[in-house]
This record gives C-alpha cells, structure tokens and sequence, in this order.
C-alpha cells in the first residue's frame, strides 16, 4: 500500500490535508499527518481509517527516520530551514520528497545524489514559488511555439485580505507563515530592466514599490521580490530586457514598511525581556534606538502612518509577556494578534503575468490572472493554492505520470501541465487577455 507522509500540519496545509484524504478514499492509500502539535494535526484529519495523525519532533532523529523509512513519498510543509533535514533522510531511503519553498543551497549540492538515486525531489511547488511557474512556462513555451520572441516579462503575486474583510489601515491580514512576513524584502532585491541589472537594498524594496492594476483585483503596489536573475535561466530566457518578479499589496502597505524597517523592527539581534512590558513601552524603548527619532517624528506628523501603527498597538498598555524577545519577535507577535484572519475572513490570492513578446512584424501583449478567494480563515485561498499543486503532483508521483528524477522544480512541461489540468478542475484558474502593441 501506498504511503504519503506529510510533515507540517500549519496553516498552508488545510486544503492540502483534505486533499490527501481524498486520495487515501478512492485509492486506499496510507497517509500520515505529522505535527509538533498532535491537536492540531488530529483537527484537521479528523477520522479516517487510512490518515493517521502522529505528534513528531522534527529533530527527534529515531522518530523522524522511522516515518521517513515507512513513507512511498514525502511531503514537507516545514519551516524552510527544516526541509534539509527531511531530505538527507529521503535520500537515504530513496522516497520522493515535494515541497513548497524554493531550493537552498543545500538542497542543491543533494542534486547528483538525488538522480543518482532514483527519486524525485520536487521543489517550490506550492503557490509562489510553484504555481507561477507552472503558469508563466506554460505561457512561454506556447510563445515559443507559435515563433514568438520575449522582450520583456513581470510576474507578480501576493497573498491578501478579500476586500470585504478588509477593516484596518495596513489593508492586511496574515494568510501565511507571519515569520515570513516579518522577514519579506531583508535580502534586497534583484531583477533586470532595459537589460540592466538592478540590485535594490532593503529599505529600497519597499521605498522604490510600483503601481499596478490587476484585472478583477483593482490598484495595487508591488515590490520586487528577492533574486529575479534565478529564474532567468531556468525559463530559458537569456537574452530577455525585462524580468522582475514581484509582490504585491494594496496602496498604502509599502509606505507602512519602509516605515517599519525604518524604525528597525524587524531587527533580530538586540533583545527586549518582554514580561510585564507593554507594547507602548517596548515601542517607547525602541524608539529611544539611535537613527529611530526622526522616523517616529514622521509618523505623528502623517495620518496614514500614524493610524497604521496605532493598530499595531503602538499606544497600547497591553503587556506583551514574550519572555526574552528581538524587535522582529515583537513585530510578529503584533501581526499576529492585529492582522490576524477572524474566522469568518476571506484571504484573497492575486497573481498577475505580464508579457510582451514579438512575432515577426508583430510586437503583442499578454496578461494572464489568477484571482482566488478563500472560504474562511480555515479554508483560505493562501491554503488552497499552497497545497493543492502539492497533493496533485504527489497523486501524479505516485501513479507514474510523472516520472522525472532528480531535483526539479515544476517548469518542464511534463511536470507542469497535469498539475495546471488538475487545478483548472478545482476552481484555479487563469483568465487571458491579448492585445497587439501598436507600432511606434
């Protein structure tokens, strides 16, 4: 019998464990949810003869390797910095292993073994990295085809609050990993414009934003979204002007966070002993760091900004009672509790390809969208298009219609138009539109 082991039961995994349920029905295949957590890993498999969820520490090696050793396939949901663990073991007894982040380093240098072994490792698999991908190739090899010739392509995407469940001024609310968040942007950025490479320190990130409107989501920012120039080879786009891969938020969330990190807190390293501390005194200690003042000044002296961090609790005598804390550890545990998804929220997930491309004579503009809301805070769309690519392509791993090894991410054809199909199916879906360029 055929065995799935997922381990990570959090909040992109929702969908993804329903999914697997449903595979355990109709294919009568084993699968076992492990979690930190046994609660939270029971509550969302409920009970079912063939999903089982186990309480599993991640550095617990024995336990980790026993499940590993009993798996058919193995999916990793996480925290990024983790998966390296779960992969040396999936090597070792040559399992399958998906996720949903982007490859490390380390995982890279596994590459040779990984083929040599006979498995599949298959990476940024989920929403983003993952179905930006499988989209923006399957629009660029119908490109290709057709005889077309990329001048210029922006991807952008974002994980939001539904406009109706939008009730604060950050315009936000956490739909993912919140650590995420807090750390969005501290590697600067990287893409190419007028076959220029730009290199955008943090603060630039989110001071040097864009506006963008988004057919069915309206005006948005975005900012650039970490190393562009990775995915440059390997979509096959060498000679390509323009290649930016973005974020994106609604108006007025950028400015929030060049506020944010220019008060300095999503700083890691001085520390705060947080009990008993309230959060206008953490703010009150923090803001009394060097450089702080004049952006403090700022925000009084701006609406916008000062509404922004009044909701993140900035007059707040509510004590925060974290224990030993970091500005970022702070900052988190603000999102956390003022950004959060009330139960009956909707997230919203917008992602928009912007291509301009040449045949011939012919200069043309393509713009491929996905908009999808989620059903509640349990249900989100950040859920649902995080796990699902992932479920699939364990499914199609497993009935051998994919059959690739090595280490991989889903931009071979092979790989990318069963799972799309699939997705097509269940509601996720991209709407085209094309337009020829007038001649200048």
């Amino acid at each position: 019998m055929k065995h799935i082991v997922l381990f990570g039961a959090g909040k992109s995994a929702t969908v993804l464990i329903s999914y697997l349920k449903e595979l355990a029905t109709e294919k009568q295949w084993r699968v076992t949810v492990a979690d930190s957590q046994l609660v939270v890993a029971a509550a969302k498999t409920g009970i079912h003869p063939l999903v089982q969820p186990v309480q599993t520490d991640i550095l617990d090696d024995s336990k980790r390797k026993e499940l590993i050793g009993a798996a058919t396939l193995v999916i990793s949901m996480l925290p990024p910095a983790l998966h390296y663990l779960v992969a040396l073991d999936c090597l070792a007894y040559k399992k399958h292993l998906l996720t949903a982040s982007y490859v490390d380093e380390r995982i890279r240098a596994l590459a040779a073994d990984v083929e040599s072994a006979g498995i599949l490792f298959l990476c940024e698999t989920g929403l983003d990295p993952g179905i930006d991908h499988m989209s923006a190739m399957q629009c660029i090899d119908r490109i290709r085809n057709a005889g077309g010739r990329l001048r210029s392509f922006l991807s952008h995407c974002g994980g939001l609050v539904a406009p109706h469940s939008d009730n604060n001024p950050w315009h936000y609310k956490i739909s993912w990993n919140p650590r995420s968040v807090v750390l969005a942007g501290k590697a600067g950025a990287v893409y190419r414009e007028n076959n220029q490479t730009v290199r955008l320190s943090y603060p630039e990130v989110f001071s040097r934003s864009g506006e963008i409107d988004v057919p069915g989501a309206g005006k948005m920012e975005s900012y650039a979204n970490r190393d562009s120039l990775d995915y440059i080879a390997l979509y096959g786009l060498h000679d390509i002007p323009d290649f930016t891969r973005t974020t994106l938020r609604y108006p007025g969330f950028c400015r929030g966070w060049e506020m944010v990190i220019a008060l300095q807190l999503t700083d890691e390293e001085k520390k705060f002993r947080t009990d008993g501390l309230s959060i206008r005194e953490f703010f009150r200690q923090h803001l009394g760091a060097p450089g702080a003042g004049n952006a403090a000044r700022t925000i009084e002296s701006d609406p916008i900004l000062k509404s922004q961090f009044e909701w993140l609790g900035m007059n707040d005598d509510q004590p925060i009672n974290r224990g030993i804390c970091s500005a970022a550890d702070v900052l988190q545990y603000l999102l956390e509790t003022r950004l959060a998804l009330q139960p009956s929220d909707r997230d919203l997930v917008v992602m928009l390809h912007e291509f301009e491309y040449s045949i011939g004579n012919n200069r043309k503009r393509l713009r491929s969208t996905l908009v999808a809301e989620g059903y509640d805070s349990l249900h989100t769309a950040m859920a649902k298009t995080v796990g699902l690519p992932l479920g699939i392509a364990a499914r199609l791993i497993l009935e051998e219609k994919i059959v690739e090894k090595g280490l991989h991410i889903p931009v071979a054809e092979s790989i990318y138009e069963p799972i799309l199909a699939e997705l097509e199916n269940r509601g996720i879906r991209f709407m085209e539109e094309e337009q020829d360029i007038p001649s200048r």
